[in-house]
């Protein structure tokens, strides 16, 4: 069985990309899967010229700028790639949509600092017609595309239970520090849509979550799980776990990312190949049907880091060539946003929250007198939501 692990290419690969960012995930993800890919990366701009330097060089990268506003100056670039962190997000896509010479935008997620910042560049994009995409790149990690496979062709049946579970310790970084919260819209939003992707929009979300004893910085939501309600019966849950036990303290580790999807016909298990040491540990997958003997169990050697980002970046390059909307379009991943922050309302609120209520609460928030954005941090005001619906 073709189990469609890759993104389709692009037909043309030589739109001029400008990448703003520098760190760890331009330097050791984006560049080399664009290079891998074939892509054309011309130009790049960050913090610091230094640092930007630097990775030119090691990626051969000929055009270095000093600022992200002198890189969106230059009107040879037709594709924009940022990777900053979200509080810089929004300011970059806007600049761009004014100055109106990018054609597309791949922008890091989450895509804003929450729902209403990322229905602010959706927006900007749309009116400068710029397409959106969004690095939700864990849709193509190649375990994850070929669990998509197989629910697709029918091999595991109606599905009836799946899972995601992450056991890793993340590299949180200095800007993390200051936002107040944390693994749900850095790592559960991977989960959150995947499990979209998967399946598609669930009825509602139970979220639960807990501080993370290592991490030092105020923050809310360190440990997070959740369940995915969805009409037909099925439930989907994830266990997002930055503790693992004392893993750096002295005691041996168990460090994964593990899913699997159990159907009426058969059952899945994949191992995402992001925990492990060097990056490039492949993904795996088993699975079987009912009649098998035993599990079918395909080898690649790609995995998420950095081989998924040749798909988001194709997605977008595939958009413009064709003009239709990317699959990781900015306009969906308001759905993922809104599942995010839902979410966060129902760790607060000790109830079920649906996509539709975020939605709801900010569309009431943007016709109300005065108020143009729904304050996604007070609960009173969902408290008094939810008395009216």
């Amino acid at each position: 069985m073709d189990l469609k692990i890759h993104s389709p290419p692009p037909q043309r690969k030589d739109y001029r990309i400008g990448i703003i960012g520098s760190g760890f995930i331009v330097n050791d993800c984006h560049l080399v899967a664009y290079r891998k890919a074939g892509f054309n990366p011309v130009a790049i701009a960050s913090r610091t010229r230094d640092r930007a330097e630097q990775v030119a060089q090691r990626h051969g990268i000929s055009k270095v700028f000093d600022s992200p506003e002198q890189l969106l100056d230059d009107p040879n670039i037709e594709v924009l790639d940022i990777a900053v962190p979200p509080t810089h997000q929004l300011a970059l896509i806007k600049a761009a949509c004014e100055r109106r010479t990018i054609k597309g935008i791949l922008a890091q997620k989450p895509l804003g600092m929450n729902y209403s910042e990322a229905l602010q560049a959706v927006g900007a994009c749309e009116k400068a017609g710029i397409v959106l995409a969004v690095n939700q790149n864990m849709r193509y990690d190649q375990s994850v595309r070929a669990g998509k496979t197989l629910l697709e062709n029918g091999v595991l049946g109606q599905p009836v239970f799946a899972t995601i579970d992450m056991r890793g310790i993340p590299h949180w970084m200095d800007w993390h520090k200051d936002l107040g919260w944390l693994t749900l819209r850095i790592m559960s939003i991977h989960h959150l849509d995947a499990f979209r992707f998967w399946f598609g929009d669930p009825e509602g979300i139970y979220c639960s979550v807990r501080t993370d004893p290592r991490t030092k910085f105020p923050h809310t939501d360190g440990i997070c799980s959740y369940i995915l309600e969805y009409s037909n019966g099925l439930r989907c849950v994830g266990i997002d776990d930055t503790w693992t036990g004392p893993a750096k303290e002295g005691c041996p580790a168990d460090i994964r990312i593990q899913w699997r999807i159990e159907g009426t016909l058969g059952l899945a298990i994949g191992d995402v190949g992001w925990c492990k040491y060097p990056y490039t540990s492949p993904s795996t997958l088993r699975y079987a049907a009912k009649g098998d003997k035993e599990f079918h169990q395909p080898t690649w050697t790609e995995s998420w880091f950095p081989d998924a980002f040749i798909g988001t970046m194709a997605q977008l390059l595939i958009a413009l060539e064709t003009g239709q909307e990317p699959a990781i379009s900015g306009r969906d991943n308001l759905k993922t946003m809104a599942l995010v922050e839902a979410a966060y309302v129902s760790a607060r609120e000790k109830c079920k929250v649906s996509i539709e209520d975020i939605l709801r609460m900010h569309r009431q928030a943007a016709t109300a007198p005065g108020s143009r954005t729904f304050p996604a941090d007070r609960v009173s005001a969902f408290r008094r939501f939810l008395r009216r619906i």
